[in-house]
């Protein structure tokens, strides 16, 4: 990546590793991750439980606990500025201002023994420089924006539903109209059509303040409806990931072929699905060569011992296959020979 182009991205995830380290065993969480995002854009962020996809969020908000947890090596570059190297009282002052997240379940994200209203009004008074009374009232206003009306501010979580929890939670993460918005999997605890109201809102919401959004998801439906581009995590690393047309029209990686395998085709009738098979690999005992190659179908004995390195595809996007990166190899050789 050159500095120009680091330069245009909001964010810029640069060799990121993390690792959790409990009683003399080591898990590999995050393996040298690379991603970035420009302002206004949207990225999924796809894998299975234990990908990685959660810590990866962690490490940009700074919140991986340590211990266990530690960031081993890496950089993430926000807005210019290394979030990793950064003071802990200025990272705290960039934490729910110009980056939010929206944690997994607003069930347990809301405190029980505060009114919505004080939740939202106490991130407000934590980042600007306004009264309480003030506070407040634009905590009113956030509630109204996300569908509930401001009256409601003097209630408990408790008094909510599952998906008015999840609007108050938005509200919360967009209060001070954050540059960045990490969602991890907003929708999985909601019914189908509360999921499709939530998601239409942060559409809404992310294109009226031209927020970026990172959403963490296993729905490849919800990244179609909602993401410009898509990143796929297996093992802790990005395996495919690209613009979403380009992803999903010219699948490359054989994870990414499994997981669009495994979903029900409304246009074709099978008797049976194809899971992938087998299990995610062991994060304390990775496998060597490529992490997929235990479950891939399409395995030689060279992916058991050789690392695949990314490769840019002719559509654009970048896919880590040692099949892929060696027809590239043969398709120079013969660009040369010819």
């Amino acid at each position: 990546m050159t500095e120009q182009a680091s330069k245009q991205d909001l964010l810029s995830i640069q060799d990121l590793s993390i690792v959790y380290e409990v009683d003399g065993e080591t898990t590999y969480a995050v393996n040298g991750l690379n991603i970035s995002l420009k302002r206004g854009e949207t990225l999924g962020l796809i894998g299975e439980t234990g990908a990685g996809k959660t810590t990866t969020a962690l490490g940009i908000m700074g919140l991986v606990p340590n211990p266990p947890g530690r960031i081993v090596s890496g950089k993430v570059v926000f807005d210019g500025e290394d979030l990793l190297q950064m003071p802990k009282e200025k990272m705290r002052g960039v934490r729910g201002n110009r980056i939010s997240m929206i944690f997994q379940d607003p069930m347990t994200s809301l405190n029980p023994v505060m009114t919505v209203g004080e939740q939202i009004a106490e991130v407000i008074l934590i980042h600007e420089r306004v009264s309480k009374k003030a506070s407040f009232q634009k905590a009113g206003e956030m509630l109204e924006m996300v569908g509930i009306p401001a009256a409601r501010a003097g209630d408990f979580p408790h008094q909510f539903s599952g998906g008015m929890k999840q609007r108050v939670v938005i509200a919360i993460a967009l209060a001070c109209n954050p540059d960045l918005l990490i969602a991890d999997e907003p929708t999985t605890a909601l019914d189908v059509t509360i999921q499709a109201q939530v998601l239409d809102l942060m559409k809404d919401l992310k294109n009226r303040y031209h927020t970026a959004m990172i959403l963490i998801t296993h729905d490849l439906g919800v990244v179609a409806q909602v993401c410009d581009k898509v990143a796929i995590m297996y093992a802790g690393e990005v395996v495919e990931s690209g613009a979403i047309r380009d992803v999903y029209e010219n699948t490359r990686h054989p994870y990414t072929k499994g997981l669009f395998a495994s979903i029900p085709d409304l246009d074709h009738s099978v008797g049976r699905l194809k899971p992938i098979k087998g299990m995610m690999p062991d994060p304390t005992n990775p496998p060597s060569g490529c992490k997929f190659h235990p479950r891939c179908p399409d395995a030689t004995a060279t992916c058991s011992v050789s690392e695949p390195e990314p490769v840019l595809t002719e559509t654009g996007h970048v896919a880590r296959c040692l099949m892929l990166q060696s027809m590239v190899e043969q398709t120079d050789v013969n660009r040369v020979q010819g």
